[in-house]
């Protein structure tokens, strides 16, 4: 995918708008503003402002979104703020704007970082998302294909980063009031169920037998800790020199105080099986690279390595995570069909509710 693309219709923002306020915020901008689109991502939208050599990331709700919780700008940046300061990976944002005249909502700004995205094949696919691309980066990122000790080096910094986040001192930080920990597990799982029964387009026997089961087992929480909520290859940045090394970890809007076995069940709710249906594999944001070659169980157990003891089943995480991915796919296609979005992508959306409900199913009578 192209690192930016010019701004999807019925996504614009007034440049010319965006400039003047600006200048009228940073003593050195000066000259004209541009504005681009990151094409990837699926819910809030993100947009590149280069003013000269001056780049930043401007990050706003979607379109038609009625539920300011959900995309509440105000406490992403005041979370990147302080996260930056201790967790590397976190973008440091640099300005937040109320003013909705501006652009037409909230929005923020924020560094730019650069690396590579993994997404399906490497490279020949064209299914590298890069905003960086140096000597010999394609050539390590080729062996990908053929480098089993490669892919699990990549993979276990991936989840080390994970740990790293889950271990962090959120109230050293002061982050404590994010959220609390006592009954997170269910207000997760109903949650999440209302919000598929507000966007529901279809029925989906098998996601519906899945919301039952969920609600009735729901298991105490492990213990606390910051979470990210949507944590996977297509969120994670990585040094085009060293696959291993991760420069970024994006989209923050869900962060919160929570049990990390439900971030990591998440996680692994992307992570398809190699014999998964072609159509999941190849969903936009998948490193199916990746998933053919390494399982799901190798995840946890790096996660437990890196952890320094054991995990319990992840059973009950495992189907939360593919439940809660049906349900933002199903939020993003309820958006599309009512014509808040015009972006092709999200047209076959409830294909993916479909068959993530019929995983879920499966995995709930298989014990897998």
């Amino acid at each position: 995918m192209p690192e930016t693309v010019p701004v999807r219709h019925g996504e614009e923002i007034d440049a010319a708008q965006l400039g003047e306020y600006l200048r009228g915020t940073f003593d050195d901008a000066g000259g004209e503003f541009e504005v681009e689109q990151f094409p990837g991502g699926s819910s809030n939208l993100t947009y590149l402002v280069r003013q000269g050599r001056a780049e930043y990331v401007l990050r706003r709700p979607p379109f038609g979104n009625t539920v300011k919780t959900a995309h509440d700008m105000r406490r992403e940046f005041d979370v990147l703020s302080k996260l930056s300061a201790v967790y590397s990976p976190a973008p440091k944002p640099s300005l937040f704007c109320d003013d909705t005249s501006v652009i037409g909502s909230e929005f923020y700004l924020m560094e730019r970082r650069r690396g590579l995205i993994i997404r399906g094949k490497l490279p020949g696919t064209q299914r590298v998302s890069s905003s960086h691309v140096s000597k010999g980066s394609t050539s390590e990122a080729a062996t990908l294909e053929t480098s089993e000790s490669l892919r699990l080096a990549v993979c276990h910094s991936f989840i080390q980063n994970l740990c790293d986040l889950h271990t962090l001192d959120y109230k050293a930080c002061g982050l404590e009031s994010l959220g609390r920990i006592d009954g997170y597990n269910r207000r997760q799982v109903e949650g999440w169920t209302k919000r598929y029964e507000t966007a529901k387009t279809h029925e989906h026997a098998e996601l519906e037998q899945t919301i039952t089961w969920l609600n009735a087992n729901i298991p105490p929480e492990s213990r606390a800790s910051l979470v990210h909520n949507d944590y996977k290859f297509d969120n994670v940045m990585l040094d085009p020199d060293d696959l291993t090394r991760i420069t970024a970890v994006l989209d923050w809007e869900m962060v919160t105080i929570g049990d990390p076995l439900m971030d990591l069940g998440t996680t692994l709710g992307y992570w398809m099986s190699r014999d998964a249906p072609d159509e999941l594999l190849n969903m936009p944001f998948n490193p199916r690279v990746l998933m053919e070659n390494i399982t799901r169980q190798q995840l946890v157990d790096m996660y437990s390595e890196c952890l320094g003891r054991a995990v319990p089943d992840m059973l009950y995480y495992y189907v939360f995570g593919t439940f809660k991915i049906a349900c933002i796919a199903q939020q993003i296609y309820a958006r599309y069909v009512k014509g808040f979005t015009s972006d092709a992508r999200f047209a076959n959306f409830d294909k993916f509710v479909a068959a993530l409900g019929r995983i879920a199913a499966n995995s709930i009578e298989t014990g897998i």
